[in-house]
């Protein structure tokens, strides 16, 4: 035999087709048949009941008010959203725009359309109607139909002029609104021929069974599932309520009053269930109740310097000399603007820097902020500043470098120093004529060498003279070297440390000096049998010579530099353990790990100790400097030494948003485009890159914006954003996008949030219209602030959006993606977006949020073959399962009638 669901002999057996009878298989809306079996299911709008093949009627409304922006009205099988006074209904079936109080179009309230309507060509208005309704004869009305859910009907609908008509099952009878559908009693009372009983029995038996309550009559007094029994009805109740002791009303169930629901971070108890989300800053797993940290640093345009992650937010930080605005854009610091960048004389804004020039007869200091007076033009007799004199005293060699002017130190960290002594052949060319020039290109020898001491520590300090006092010995020939050279450029520093053995308590380090010499060659070595380049081969043989003792004595600690008949040693060989922190250079000091001049309100004009105070008067910011700048305005300091502007005795003290004038001696207000955080100063700070504030007095850099319109526009997708974003926009601004698809594509908005201050009345707004005239059919308009996400399709083919500020208050404003799509998927994606269930949790609004989810979707709209690119497993792990179930049985419909 065969098994149930099956008919045949039993050796061959065939599927009965349970769906293939004048009752449907019982079910009142669809009957699918599966092998051995059938399944039954309800249209969109209705949901199947306890028994298996009843529908029953969804409220949309409870479900986030349906996705309505006002008043959400629910009707059997589908909802309807309207608008409050002063309101009428877009096109998307969800937003309300304004009315327009005056004028013969759509805009004006009374247009007289019962759903849309549209402006005809010569100036007059038509009306349309919404999918699922036809428009009646006077062309205003609309008549619903059997297309929009199921016409109201709850089991079965017929078309007729006047609207539907509604059947019901053969197993039900119609209620009397005309709608819904209750069972048959089934029960029958039956009186055999043979039963003896007397009929005043009977009748009592009879009265008790109908006076029995059946489902068959108010749902037997249910709240939820009914069922008839012999004993009579039983009620139960659905997933997510209890039945309570009366046996007949269902109670909802607070899941989260139990373990929080099971949900990482929030519950939230709804009728027949409960939802979890996640606090801002997470997102919502596939399993909807786990939340995971968003990495808001994997998106595209989130920071434009570097972005760093942290556990629900996210931090964003710009390079060196780029300033911070909009919370996550990075613009150029104009270091010039603050008094003048720190330069003595002229400062120039770089990309990313600045550099300060000198005018002509001065040169750059070494701290490459103050300017230095050069020396006139150099004479041709001109003798040698620099002089290297090498002896051999003992069996042993020593040299010492004679420094006789131009002597500049420059200090890095207090590892390092720099050494100038002389006048380089650069400048000296530049001084020079034209014929002394072309000498010098010739005869000048520049020639670089490096001395490697494998332990010991940069160490420019004055020292003792060598005993045997070179200084008075008279060099002999055959022990004794001496060259001169017009410049030398002597450089010490240290290499990588090199961690010693076990209880070592110092670091040893290899030191590297390298010295540049320019030497010319004499005039009196050039002859008739020996020209220029004869005498520079010579001059260098010699002094190549001269470098192999210079290197001995340097590795043997047998080196000096003398300066201003002092000399100091270059570098100390090994360091001592009980030796304290490292010094600095002559005339240094330490200034966190840097060896500086002198220390801010201090200054040096020769580069050496000792270090000056500030007079009074006057004042100086930074370290190592040669002069200080004075409070101007006749100021004077309250103290010598003074290290900021702050220090000066102005006559009034200057709020922040404000800088003093000392011409004027009073405060004036930042200029637009200019900030001061401080009080007491005496500049304002330029805006960073291309930004500019609101209006005058700004007291903070988060005051500076960024007027340009933001955006990408692409034929397949792209996005709008206000300027700033998502800083504050700024105010009096008008931004103007067009979208202009390829040919047969529509356009998909998706809104994720936006913030506009509904305190201003309305003064900012966002527009979108077919075009720019005010009459034009409008797609979406609004002046207010919903961070409910919402998706709608465009009313024209192509789209003209404006957003404009006023000088009021401002907001975070909006960042508004869209993607095109096949129009003939026109009716799905309707379906899709108008459906309140889209919106209905927290879970599915958020979707709409996730830059990555809706970068997925809109690739797949805007390329329907890229669908494959995601596999069953990444759609699950990508969409909650809600979200899936919704869109395929949305596909599913759409596609029906093509299978």
């Amino acid at each position: 035999m065969c098994k149930v669901g099956y008919t045949g002999e039993g050796k061959k057996c065939e599927d009965i087709d349970e769906c293939d009878n004048d009752f449907n298989g019982g079910c009142v809306h669809e009957c699918f048949n599966i092998p051995g079996n059938y399944r039954c299911t309800c249209y969109d709008g209705f949901m199947l009941a306890h028994d298996g093949h009843n529908c029953l009627d969804t409220d949309e409304c409870v479900y986030n008010n349906g996705g309505c922006q006002h008043v959400c009205v629910n009707t059997v099988g589908s909802y309807e959203c309207r608008c409050k006074e002063g309101f009428f209904l877009s096109d998307n079936q969800h937003t309300c725009i304004h009315r327009s109080e005056e004028g013969m179009s759509c805009m004006n309230k009374d247009h007289g359309c019962a759903h849309i309507c549209r402006e005809t060509p010569k100036g007059g208005v038509a009306c349309e109607c919404r999918p699922g309704f036809e428009l009646s004869k006077n062309q205003r009305s609309c008549i619903l139909t059997c297309n929009h859910g199921n016409g109201g009907c709850q089991h079965t609908c017929d078309d007729a002029d006047n609207g539907p008509i509604c059947g019901c099952h053969p197993k039900y009878i119609m209620h009397v609104d005309g709608k819904t559908c209750l069972e048959r009693e089934e029960a029958a009372v039956e009186i055999s021929e043979g039963n003896t009983t007397a009929g005043a029995d009977v009748d009592k038996r009879v009265k008790r069974r109908l006076l029995m309550e059946t489902c068959a009559v108010n749902n037997g007094g249910c709240d939820r599932t009914c069922k008839d029994t012999s004993t009579g009805v039983h009620c139960s109740c659905p997933v997510g309520f209890t039945l309570q002791f009366d046996g007949k009303t269902c109670k909802d169930i607070d899941e989260c009053q139990s373990n929080n629901g099971g949900c990482d971070h929030f519950c939230k108890n709804t009728v027949g269930s409960f939802d979890c989300s996640c606090r801002k800053g997470f997102k919502l797993l596939t399993d909807e109740k786990s939340c995971q940290d968003i990495d808001e640093c994997s998106f595209e345009r989130t920071c434009d310097h570097t972005c760093i992650n942290h556990p629900g937010t996210f931090e964003c930080t710009c390079n060196k000399g780029y300033a911070l605005y909009g919370f996550t854009h990075c613009g150029d610091i104009n270091e010039c603007s603050v008094n003048n960048g720190g330069c003595q004389q002229l400062c120039v804004n770089t990309l990313g820097d600045y550099e300060c020039l000198c005018h002509s007869n001065y040169k750059l200091h070494w701290n490459k902020k103050d300017c230095v007076e050069t020396k006139g033009s150099l004479p041709d007799n001109m003798s040698p500043k620099v002089l290297l004199h090498c002896i051999k005293s003992g069996g042993s060699d020593r040299c010492f470098l004679s420094c006789s002017s131009d002597v500049q130190v420059f200090s890095g960290t207090q590892d390092a120093y720099t050494l100038t002594c002389g006048t380089s052949s650069h400048l000296k060319k530049k001084q020079q004529n034209t014929n002394a020039s072309s000498w010098l290109d010739t005869s000048a020898i520049k020639i670089s060498v490096t001395f490697k001491l494998n332990e010991g520590k940069c160490s420019l300090k004055k020292t003792e003279m060598f005993q045997e006092g070179l200084e008075q010995m008279v060099p002999e020939r055959h022990n004794s070297v001496m060259e001169s050279f017009q410049y030398v450029n002597l450089t010490c520093s240290s290499g990588k440390k090199v961690h010693g053995a076990l209880r070592r308590l110092t670091a040893t380090r290899e030191i590297f000096i390298t010295a540049d010499f320019e030497l010319e060659t004499s005039r009196k070595e050039v002859t008739d049998t020996c020209d220029v380049r004869c005498a520079r081969k010579k001059t260098e043989k010699r002094f190549r010579k001269t470098i192999r003792t210079l290197r001995k004595t340097v590795s043997r600690d047998q080196f000096r530099i003398r300066v201003s008949g002092t000399d100091h040693e270059v570098a100390r060989k090994s360091l001592k353990l009980s030796e304290p922190q490292q010094s600095c250079g002559v005339g240094q000091i330490h200034v966190g790990n840097r060896c500086d001049q002198c220390s801010p309100g201090e200054y040096s004009s020769d580069g050496f100790k000792p270090c000056l105070p500030c007079p009074l008067g006057t004042y100086q910011p930074e370290a190592g400097r040669v002069s200080c700048f004075p409070c101007g305005g006749g100021l004077t300091t309250r103290h010598s030494s003074a290290s900021l502007f702050q220090d000066c005795e102005t006559k009034v003290q200057c709020s922040p948003g404000h800088f003093y004038n000392t011409t004027t001696h009073r405060c004036i207000r930042c200029t637009v485009g200019t900030y001061q955080p401080e009080f007491g100063q005496n500049y304002c700070i330029s805006c960073p890159g291309n930004t500019t504030t609101d209006f005058d007095g700004s007291t903070n850099i988060t005051q500076c914006k960024n007027r340009q319109c933001g955006g990408e526009l692409g034929d397949y997708t792209g996005y709008i954003e206000s300027p700033n974003y998502p800083g504050d926009y700024p105010a009096n601004t008008e931004c103007t996008w067009n979208i202009n698809p390829p040919p047969k594509r529509r356009i998909l908005i998706v809104v994720p949030e936006i913030f506009l201050p509904i305190e201003d009345e309305c003064g900012d707004y966002l527009v979108m219209r077919k075009s720019s005239s005010s009459n034009s059919v409008t797609t979406y308009e609004t002046c207010q602030t919903y961070e409910r996400p919402i998706a709608f399709t465009s009313r024209s083919k192509k789209l003209w959006i404006q957003f404009k500020s006023n000088e009021g208050n401002s907001a975070k404003g909006f960042q508004v993606p869209y993607v095109t799509y096949d129009e003939d998927y026109q009716e799905l994606i309707e379906d899709i977006v108008r459906d309140g269930r889209l919106y209905a949790s927290e879970n599915h609004q958020e979707i709409l949020k996730d830059k990555k989810l809706i970068k997925a979707l809109f690739d797949v709209l805007a390329h329907p073959q890229n669908y494959f690119k995601y596999t069953a497993q990444e759609s699950r792990e990508m969409f909650p399962r809600s979200f899936i179930r919704l869109l395929r049985s949305k596909v599913s419909r759409f596609l029906r009638p093509y299978k």
